[in-house]
């Protein structure tokens, strides 16, 4: 951003004030009506969780009722009866030892990584590579599964990967700003909900 753009963001924030979401919502919604493109609204917050400590690790899956305003790329490694279903479900890429082969060469076109339980023994293999781009099938995140179809479902539909970082601190992409408000506070409540449910 420009110096100038920044001035006026800055400008328009009452740092003496207390926002509500709704309200901090409201204004940036009004601040982004001259944009050229629609900006994502993202959402910071601190857990107190300390993430040394292994009972104090927060991961989970947290599905927005109305989704992020982003198109996600989903690969499936499975096969035969399930390859078709990922398929049939929407799967961007679907394969096994070829998709395995491709990921291995650097590969990787897609969003997020989903495996029938069979499969990682192979996609195990990929830990490598698919582990720092936080793209590792698991269990916990519901992107080791046998129901293919709802974990495709649920990626394409807005559901969005939800970790405390070092500082206990949880970022995640809840919408866009172009979303109406209600849309945008609906999501945040969700995304509040699980965090309180889950910490």
């Amino acid at each position: 951003m420009t110096g100038k753009i920044m001035q006026k963001l800055d400008a328009a924030v009452d740092r003496t004030k207390f926002y509500t979401a709704a309200d901090a919502i409201a204004l940036l919604q009004s601040l982004s009506s001259n944009r050229k493109f629609d900006q994502s609204l993202e959402v910071a917050v601190v857990t107190g969780l300390d993430t040394k400590h292994a009972d104090q690790q927060l991961r989970i899956m947290v599905e927005l009722p109305h989704g992020t305003g982003k198109t996600r790329r989903v690969a499936v490694f499975a096969k035969d009866a399930k390859a078709a279903e990922a398929k049939a479900a929407g799967a961007d890429i679907v394969g096994s030892d070829d998709l395995a082969e491709a990921v291995q060469k650097g590969d990787i076109n897609f969003d997020v990584c989903i495996a029938t339980p069979d499969m990682m023994g192979l996609v195990g293999k990929l830990g490598k590579v698919l582990g720092p781009k936080g793209l590792m099938p698991n269990p916990k995140l519901g992107t080791v599964t046998m129901d293919v179809k709802k974990a495709i479902g649920s990626a394409k539909g807005g559901a969005v990967e939800v970790r405390a970082e070092k500082a206990g601190i949880v970022q995640a992409g809840i919408g866009k700003l172009s979303f109406s408000s209600d849309k945008l506070m609906s999501n945040l409540k969700t995304f509040m909900d699980a965090l309180g449910r889950n910490k």
